[in-house]
């Protein structure tokens, strides 16, 4: 892990805790420290869990689209784990890795639809404090999108943003998931200062 949590990770234990590991071992191939930091409290850990498979299950939102939405989120409220694991998860899921890479400076990049854009902007909009979504960008979402997929949208960047700042409290950071299958860097906004010269 690229720092130090503020709490140390513990034993994951017991019958539910081994299910734990295989799956983190199928999906990332090893168990990240992040999950002894939650295992604390194990039932935080299979609730996020349980939360997460379900919001992943949600179909009316186009699944390239929900990923920069949820990276976009992750880049506004600054977790970097959560950037880096969506990442490696794109890359395993096999989309256009040149477009996954410049979501944290889509605003000065040129190799997204305008589309794209506003879902970045909405959930940029939607992770600011306090949300400064718009009526006019929801109305050119509504009618991009519809309102089934518009209201997917709204959810999953709550739930990043839910997953994002608990990451952040308890000082979970990237655990190199990209880095480790060969994927370039993220590209960083204009100004950006790279993670490992960021206070700690």
């Amino acid at each position: 892990m690229n720092g130090t949590p503020r709490v140390p990770p513990t034993r994951i234990t017991g019958a539910y805790g081994a299910l734990v590991r295989l799956a983190s071992r199928r999906m990332l191939g090893h168990v990240p420290d992040s999950v002894g930091v939650l295992w604390h409290q194990p039932a935080v850990m299979k609730d996020a869990m349980h939360a997460g498979r379900r919001v992943e299950a949600w179909r009316e939102l186009d699944p390239e689209l929900a990923t920069y939405a949820a990276m976009s989120a992750a880049a506004t409220v600054g977790c970097e784990f959560c950037l880096d694991l969506h990442h490696f998860l794109a890359h395993r899921h096999g989309l256009d890795a040149a477009k996954v890479r410049e979501v944290p400076r889509w605003r000065e990049s040129s190799v997204f639809t305008p589309l794209e854009r506003r879902v970045m902007e909405y959930a940029q909009a939607a992770s600011l404090t306090p949300p400064a979504v718009t009526d006019a960008l929801s109305a050119a979402l509504l009618d991009d999108l519809g309102p089934a997929a518009l209201v997917e949208l709204a959810a999953r960047v709550a739930f990043m943003n839910m997953s994002a700042r608990m990451n952040i409290a308890l000082g979970i950071r990237s655990e190199e998931f990209a880095a480790a299958c060969g994927l370039a860097p993220l590209a960083r906004p204009a100004g950006a200062p790279a993670a490992a010269a960021r206070d700690r």
